[in-house]
C-alpha cells in the first residue's frame, strides 16, 4: 500500500491533479518549500519537511531535505529488522512514494548569455538526491522523476492499491537516467572550456521512435542531447504524411546542413545522405525547378528542402513528383491541399538559426565514437588563392557555391556547378579521378552544358589526370584545397587549357 509520499517538485505541471488523487487514495502527503505552499494553495492537508525534520530550509533553500528523517524514511529496508527498528528508535515513519524533478538546469545555460552564478543557482543537490536514494530502495519505495509518469502510477494505484515490484524497477531506472543525465548536462557545461576532455558525458534524450533503422531488421530511435540548443526536430511539425523513418532523417539532416550554406533563395535535394540536386533561383518556384532538373532521375522518393515559404503553384508543382519528405518554413494552405494528395511527409519549422558553433560532431566505430569539431563556417573568398587563370564574378559565384555544397557531399567529393545549379554531383568514390568521371557522366546525362562550367573537389588532386579530365569536358574553373606533392602539374594542366584554378587551402571530407 501507498500511505505515505514525499513530494518535492520544480516543475509543477499535474501536480494539483496528481497529489489530489493520492489523497483521494488515502496517501499522506510530505512536501518540501515552494511544493508545500503549491499544495496547500489548492486545499490539499500537507506535512512540510520543516514540520517533519524540525529544521528551517536553510541557505537560500540549497538545503531542505538532505536530513536523517527525510533519507532514513526513505532508504529503510522493510524486510531488515535492524531497519525498522531504527525507524521506530528514531520515530521515523518510512515513505512508500517518492515523486521529484529537478531545477531546469540544461533549459537554463542553453540560453544565450546566461551568467554563470545564475546557472550554478540551478544546479538542484536536493532533488537528485532523494531521488537516487529512491531508486536505490525500489524494493520498498516507488520513485516518481517526470510529470508524464503520473496518470500511470495513479492507474496502478487505483487498481491494485500498490505499485509492482517491477513497476518499482522500472520507476527505478528512469530515476538514475534521469539524475545522470542531470549531472552529464553540469559537467558537460563545466567543461565547456576544453574542447575534448579526458571523459565525456554527453547525454541523449529520445525525440521520437521511428519504425525501423536503415533496415527493417534494425530498431531505430532519434535522439537529441539533452542540452542541445536545437536539434534536428526541434520547433519542426509535420503537416501530412507518414511517419518519419531513419533514413529520412539522415537525409534531413544533410538537406538542413546545406541549405544553412544560403541566404537567397534555395533549393536541396538529397538522397541518400547525398546532395544529386541544389540551386538558387530568383524564386522559391524557380530555386526548385532548376534543383530537379539537375538530376531529376535521382531526386525520385528524395528529401527537398526549400528556405523560402511554398506557395500554392509551387504546392501544385511539387505535388507532381514522388518526394518523401518536404521541408519548408510555410506553406500556402492550397499548397498543403495539394500535398495531402500524396504521401509525402510534410514537415515545417518555426526558426531558421544554425547550430551551435561549438557542438561536435560524432561517427560511431567500434566500442567507442570518434569525435570532431563540425565542419561549420559560411564560404567567402578570405583566405582563398587564384594559381591560375583569371576568376570573374560569375565564375566566382560558381566557385563558391559548389564548394559550398561539396562540403556535404561524401568524400571524395565532386560537384560541377553551372548558374549557381548543380549540374553534377558524385561523392562516395575510392577514386577521385572517378568521381569525376562520374560528375561528368550525370551532367551529360541528364542535358547539362559542360562548357564553362566551374568544378569543386573536397579534397585536392594527387595527379593532374582528374583537371585533364574535366577540362577536355568543356570545364573552365576548378576549386580545391591544394596541398598535393604534385599540385605544379595539375596547376600547369588548368594554366595550358586556359582555364582557372582556385586553392582554397582548406579541405572538406565528409566520410
Amino acid at each position: 500500500m501507498i500511505k505515505r509520499a514525499l513530494i518535492s517538485v520544480y516543475d509543477k505541471t499535474g501536480l494539483e491533479e496528481f497529489a489530489s488523487s493520492l489523497v483521494e487514495l488515502g496517501c499522506e502527503l510530505v512536501a518540501s518549500g515552494d511544493t508545500t505552499e503549491t499544495l496547500k494553495s489548492h486545499g490539499l492537508k500537507v506535512t512540510s519537511v520543516e514540520e517533519l525534520t524540525k529544521s528551517p530550509e536553510m541557505l537560500g533553500g540549497r538545503v531542505k531535505t538532505l536530513h536523517p528523517s527525510v533519507h532514513a524514511a526513505i532508504l529503510a529496508r522493510r524486510d531488515r529488522e535492524d531497519d525498522v527498528a531504527a525507524l521506530s528508535e528514531n520515530d521515523i515513519e518510512p515513505f512508500d512514494l517518492v515523486c521529484v524533478n529537478f531545477c531546469p538546469f540544461a533549459k537554463v545555460v542553453a540560453r544565450y548569455g546566461v551568467r554563470e552564478e545564475d546557472a550554478v543557482e540551478m544546479i538542484d543537490i536536493d532533488r537528485p538526491t532523494i531521488a537516487r536514494a529512491a531508486a536505490k530502495n525500489f524494493a520498498h519505495v516507488g520513485v516518481i522523476s517526470r510529470a508524464d509518469q503520473y496518470g500511470v502510477i495513479l492507474d496502478e494505484l487505483r487498481q491494485t492499491g500498490s505499485l509492482s515490484q517491477e513497476t518499482r524497477r522500472q520507476l527505478a531506472a528512469e530515476a538514475f537516467a534521469a539524475t545522470a543525465a542531470y549531472e552529464s548536462a553540469i559537467s558537460a557545461w563545466f567543461s565547456d572550456r576544453e574542447a575534448f576532455p579526458e571523459t565525456m558525458t554527453t547525454t541523449f534524450v529520445k525525440v521520437l521512435d521511428l519504425p525501423y533503422g536503415e533496415n527493417p531488421h534494425q530498431r531505430g530511435a532519434l535522439y537529441a542531447e539533452a542540452y542541445s540548443r536545437r536539434h534536428l526536430l526541434s520547433r519542426v511539425e509535420q503537416l501530412h504524411g507518414r511517419e518519419l523513418s531513419f533514413n529520412n532523417l539522415n537525409d534531413l539532416s544533410t538537406a538542413r546542413l546545406i541549405i544553412d550554406e544560403f541566404t537567397l533563395p534555395a533549393c536541396v535535394i538529397v538522397n541518400h545522405g547525398n546532395p544529386c540536386g541544389v540551386a538558387v533561383g530568383a524564386s522559391p518556384e524557380e530555386a526548385f525547378i532548376r534543383a530537379l532538373s539537375a538530376d531529376p532521375t535521382s531526386a525520385y522518393s528524395s528529401v527537398v528542402i526549400l528556405n523560402r515559404p511554398i506557395s500554392a503553384e509551387l504546392g501544385s508543382l511539387l505535388a507532381e513528383q514522388f518526394i518523401d519528405v518536404l521541408f519548408a518554413p510555410a506553406y500556402a494552405q492550397k499548397a498543403v491541399d495539394a500535398l495531402r494528395k500524396q504521401e509525402t511527409r510534410v514537415l515545417t519549422h518555426y526558426e531558421r538559426r544554425r547550430g551551435d558553433p561549438g557542438e561536435k560532431d560524432y561517427k560511431r566505430v567500434l566500442g567507442g565514437i570518434l569525435v570532431q569539431d563540425r565542419d561549420w563556417g559560411l564560404e567567402d573568398r578570405s583566405g582563398m588563392e587564384v594559381v591560375c587563370g583569371e576568376v570573374g564574378e560569375e565564375a566566382w559565384g560558381d566557385l563558391l557555391f559548389a564548394w559550398k555544397v561539396v562540403k556535404h557531399v561524401m568524400s571524395n567529393g565532386i560537384v560541377i556547378a553551372r548558374g549557381l545549379q548543380t549540374i553534377g554531383v558524385c561523392g562516395g568514390q575510392p577514386s577521385r579521378l572517378d568521381a569525376v568521371k562520374v560528375a561528368i557522366e550525370r551532367a551529360l546525362q541528364h542535358g547539362h552544358d559542360l562548357n564553362g562550367a566551374s568544378l569543386a573537389s573536397d579534397g585536392f588532386f594527387p595527379f593532374p589526370d582528374g583537371p585533364k579530365l574535366a577540362l577536355e569536358a568543356g570545364i573552365k574553373n576548378i576549386i580545391e584545397p591544394g596541398g598535393s606533392k604534385r599540385d605544379r602539374e595539375a596547376i600547369e594542366t588548368v594554366r595550358e587549357a586556359e582555364a582557372s584554378m582556385v586553392f582554397t587551402h582548406r579541405r572538406h571530407y565528409r566520410h
